[in-house]
């Protein structure tokens, strides 16, 4: 049996800040140069989550990537999506955007709208290197995030997937990680088993920051996170790496007074 074991990831220790006056960001992982994460290069495959804002009109210009899978969360506001594959899309609370850098893409992400957009980008490693760019956009409602775990990524191949560009379900990543987010109430508690292949069982949990940005000690909305009679209470902005054995029940409880919105990743589902 797995030694069951829950590390937390304060917020604090992320990385990041205001590196531009447009820019408000916070790294979960390492971004050489600008962060070294005290030894956080992944989990798994999880290579990237940056919890960014951005100012109305300005964002990221065209810029390259290559080989990662990359999917943005939209917390609040609008991005507007344009890259080398002729998409041109506005994001707005509920979609999920995934790009499959492949061989190469070039894109762009620039706050759309009369207000700051405000997104959760997460990169993961494929399986198999050299895949031909590919993009998705999916739409999931706040009824369908309430109080449950929504599954927005999945690996190609799972129950419910399909390359649609747009289309039903979680969005198609080629890699193994899913993607889970609930939006929880005051005094409610879910729960939901780990991945049932035999071996360690790995997951990460993330509380968006809803209540606005903060590089100091986690503030706003309050979460207790079980699995294995292990236990961590988390804030805005504090993450938790969760080692545990197939089939067991993680459970998260909102412990506050405010709705809290928490992202969860299966890592290594292979």
């Amino acid at each position: 049996m797995t030694a069951t074991k829950i590390e937390l990831r304060e917020n604090a220790k992320r990385g990041g800040g205001q590196p531009k006056e447009w820019l408000q960001t916070l790294y979960t992982f390492a971004v050489p140069p600008n962060y070294l994460a005290d030894g956080h290069e992944s989990f798994g495959r999880l290579r990237v989550i940056n919890e960014d804002r951005v100012t109305v009109g300005n964002g990221f210009g065209f810029h390259s990537h290559q080989e990662f899978e990359i999917f943005s969360y939209l917390v609040r506001g609008e991005l507007k999506h344009q890259d080398s594959m002729d998409n041109v899309e506005i994001l707005k609370r509920g979609d999920i955007q995934l790009t499959s850098a492949g061989t190469g893409i070039r894109h762009s992400e620039v706050c759309n709208g009369n207000e700051d957009v405000h997104f959760v980008q997460i990169w993961t490693l494929p399986w198999k290197g050299s895949l031909k760019p590919r993009y998705f956009t999916r739409h999931f409602t706040e009824g369908e995030k309430q109080d449950k775990w929504a599954l927005l990524v999945a690996p190609v191949g799972s129950d419910g997937v399909t390359l649609e560009r747009e289309g039903e379900g979680p969005a198609p990543v080629q890699s193994d990680v899913a993607f889970w987010a609930t939006v929880l109430s005051p005094d409610r508690t879910i729960s939901r088993e780990m991945p049932s292949k035999e071996g360690e069982r790995k997951a990460y949990l993330q509380v968006v920051q809803t209540s606005g940005f903060n590089h100091g000690e986690g503030k706003g909305a309050h979460v207790r996170v079980e699995i294995g009679g292990q236990s961590v209470e988390m804030r805005e902005g504090d993450g938790a790496f969760v080692h545990a054995s197939p089939r067991e029940e993680l459970r998260v409880t909102n412990l506050g007074s405010s709705t809290a919105e928490v992202l969860l990743f299966d890592v290594d589902l292979a």
